[in-house]
């Protein structure tokens, strides 16, 4: 083989290699990503060690440098997120971290709760992917776990909760999301691995995130 032979064979793996790293940060930005779920507040829809895949363009997605937090713009989605989504955001109180958690109200809504029990506009919202895992009902007050409101969720903001209700730090602490700060929405669990057991959860694997 000649110099020039080799030379164009490490050039065209160079090419290739660049261009499939491009591909990759593409789809990575704008289309689909990755995400592990580290803790409990979403069981028992989403278990710890659960990795997911998020859809980034149906909601829209803040558009940041790749693999830092310098922001350049936000990318329009096909929709607004809606009730019921399970999302994954920015969290308010620090940006370089990402939470995931089910939207229970839009801009507009007005929600309470009344003894673990969510009322959306009046109406009792019936959530069969919760859990709760304490009998006590707190007052509310300084603890707003189990009761809260009437709250109204500002124009172009979402009020998340986790499913694990009575072990979740979500909106009845912190406040509401921005739409700007979703990243995407939860759609399939591509991988799990129990590490308390050091095993795979095989019969998660492929199951779609509702």
């Amino acid at each position: 083989m000649t110099a020039k032979k080799k030379k164009s064979s490490l050039r065209e793996t160079v090419e290739a290699i660049v261009i499939a790293f491009l591909i990759a940060i593409v789809i990575r930005t704008f289309v689909i990503q990755a995400f592990k779920i580290p803790s409990g507040s979403m069981i028992p829809t989403l278990l710890v060690g659960d990795h997911i895949l998020v859809n980034k363009f149906l909601l829209g997605t803040p558009v940041d440098i790749p693999f830092t937090n310098v922001h350049l713009f936000h990318m329009p989605g096909l929709r607004n997120p809606e009730r019921g989504d399970v999302i994954v955001f920015k969290y308010p109180e620090d940006p370089t971290r990402d939470f995931i958690k089910r939207v229970i109200g839009i801009g507009g809504d007005v929600i309470v709760e009344r003894n673990k029990q969510i009322y959306v506009n009046d109406r009792k919202l019936v959530e069969p992917y919760t859990q709760h895992v304490d009998d006590e009902i707190k007052s509310g007050g300084f603890d707003r776990r189990d009761n809260f409101g009437p709250i109204v969720v500002p124009k172009g903001s979402v009020f998340v909760m986790g499913d694990n209700r009575d072990e979740s730090y979500d909106s009845r602490f912190w406040g509401f999301v921005d739409d700007s700060q979703v990243k995407g929405k939860a759609i399939v669990i591509y991988w799990s691995w129990d590490k308390d057991k050091s095993w795979v959860r095989f019969n998660r694997i492929g199951k779609l995130v509702r």
